[in-house]
């Protein structure tokens, strides 16, 4: 099967703080793999290690090879800015910028010098219809952006990650601020996505991660505890940990 990211023996600290030990994993194409564990077990912080966002803070020491699309891209000369328009991220709360639904999309295009203005309509129509948010914004797209519903803004948000054309979309909890229907309308998003796109997703939800994932990885304790089919971690996991996690006996 196609990898897109190869992780191998990857350890991460926070000054004197290991928060993940030895992860040995590998993501596949156009597939959804899910995150998920206790809170603080390390799933954050490894979902930002695959786009280099834990760089931003300080104190933060990383060690270990990760390979996106067989290049090495945690070594010291790798072009980042690059890495993150190939890997875009869509954060656990909306972050609409203060501006319209137009220019929210067509953000981060402009900032690559795109300054034609029918590219730049054709890109935001395309990435509103990618994220199914298109028919219902469609009049209004010089609307504040922050006018919308909690489950428009979240959408808008995948489609100004969309607008970058990445190769593979993180997603921190993308729906844990939302209400049931946003969220139904995220998961069907996704399932639907994941034919461009590969997706990582860190939940917080059994049910989501049974629901939408190919692949399922258990953290715990900075640990990745176990990692197979999402339907093989559901039905017959391997640890009894991972079984007394995804049934509730703790967590």
């Amino acid at each position: 099967m196609d990898k897109v990211f190869q992780i191998d023996d990857l350890n991460l600290f926070y000054d004197d703080f290991q928060a993940l030990k030895h992860i040995d994993l590998e993501i596949y194409r156009n597939k959804i793999t899910a995150l998920i564990g206790p809170s603080g077990c390390g799933k954050s912080t490894f979902i930002r290690c695959l786009n280099r966002m834990n760089d931003l803070i300080d104190g933060v020491k990383m060690d270990g090879c990760i390979r996106f699309d067989d290049e090495v891209c945690n070594l010291d000369g790798y072009d980042v800015i690059n890495l993150r328009k190939r890997v875009g991220m869509v954060f656990q709360k909306p972050n609409p910028f203060p501006m319209s639904i137009f220019d929210n999309i067509a953000y981060g295009p402009r900032r690559q010098g795109v300054k034609d203005k029918a590219t730049l309509k054709e890109t935001v129509i395309k990435s509103l219809k990618q994220a199914a948010l298109y028919d219902e914004v469609k009049d209004d797209l010089n609307k504040s952006a922050l006018s919308l519903s909690g489950g428009q803004q979240q959408r808008l948000c995948i489609a100004r990650a969309l607008a970058m054309e990445p190769e593979v979309l993180l997603m921190d909890e993308p729906t844990s601020a939302l209400d049931p229907i946003a969220t139904q309308k995220i998961e069907a998003l996704i399932s639907e996505l994941k034919e461009k796109y590969t997706i990582v997703i860190v939940t917080h939800s059994m049910q989501q991660a049974a629901r939408i994932s190919d692949y399922t990885a258990f953290f715990y304790m900075g640990e990745l505890r176990e990692y197979d089919a999402t339907d093989k971690i559901f039905k017959a996991p391997k640890l009894k940990q991972t079984e007394d996690y995804i049934t509730g006996r703790f967590g």
